[in-house]
């Protein structure tokens, strides 16, 4: 498996890429920014993207977004090929993409928005942190994105404060070593659980009332 800083003459796989992405969320249920291929082979060209590969073959894919002017960075669209999941290779990219992502902008905070628990424990791993959405970046380009994910009107009814994703950010100015087994698998599950109920009650409650209104 060779992992590489994908450049132009990787646009042949971006097609891959969508289409995998775009899979991965019908398979889930779950909502998920869709990505174009004119979109992936920016992210290729600008070399802020890692891809992974198995002698040729499409395997797995992550990329880099910048926010204000290098001080935000988001490593988005991770992916892996079902081909080669449930062997570790996740892990990998993202830390490939994490320390990509330092090297070429070493003051930025690096932040994420996932609902995966998976996503969530290599995260807590690398040093991030759970936090609000008010503490990521406030650029509206970045939460556009979030305009085809199934769970919007979520974030718009919160005035982007909340969704059923979990904010997490790399602050390198408050940089401390961690250890593997800090990471409670059931805690964050149960904690997710509750958040996610609480909200589709919530929401459940707003119908009703302006359904009554009307």
């Amino acid at each position: 498996m060779e992992l590489v800083i994908a450049n132009e003459s990787h646009f042949r796989y971006a097609d891959d890429v969508c289409d995998t992405i775009a899979d991965s969320a019908k398979v889930r249920g779950t909502g998920i920014a869709k990505r174009t291929p004119e979109y992936i082979r920016t992210k290729m060209a600008n070399g802020n993207a890692i891809l992974a590969l198995d002698q040729g073959k499409f395997a797995g894919f992550c990329y880099i977004e910048v926010w204000q002017h290098n001080r935000f960075v988001a490593n988005s669209g991770l992916i892996v090929h079902p081909d080669y999941r449930k062997q570790g290779l996740a892990k990998k990219i993202k830390e490939a993409i994490f320390e990509h992502s330092r090297n070429k902008f070493p003051d930025a905070k690096i932040f994420g928005i996932t609902t995966g628990l998976a996503v969530m424990k290599i995260n807590y791993e690398l040093g991030y942190k759970p936090v609000t959405f008010s503490e990521l970046t406030d650029d509206d380009a970045f939460w556009k994105g979030c305009s085809t994910c199934k769970n919007f009107d979520v974030l718009t009814r919160t005035d982007r404060k909340m969704c059923l994703c979990t904010g997490m950010l790399f602050d390198p100015t408050q940089e401390k070593p961690r250890k593997r087994d800090q990471f409670n698998e059931k805690v964050w599950k149960r904690l997710k659980n509750i958040k996610e109920s609480r909200f589709l009650k919530k929401l459940k409650k707003n119908k009703g009332e302006k359904a009554l209104k009307k």
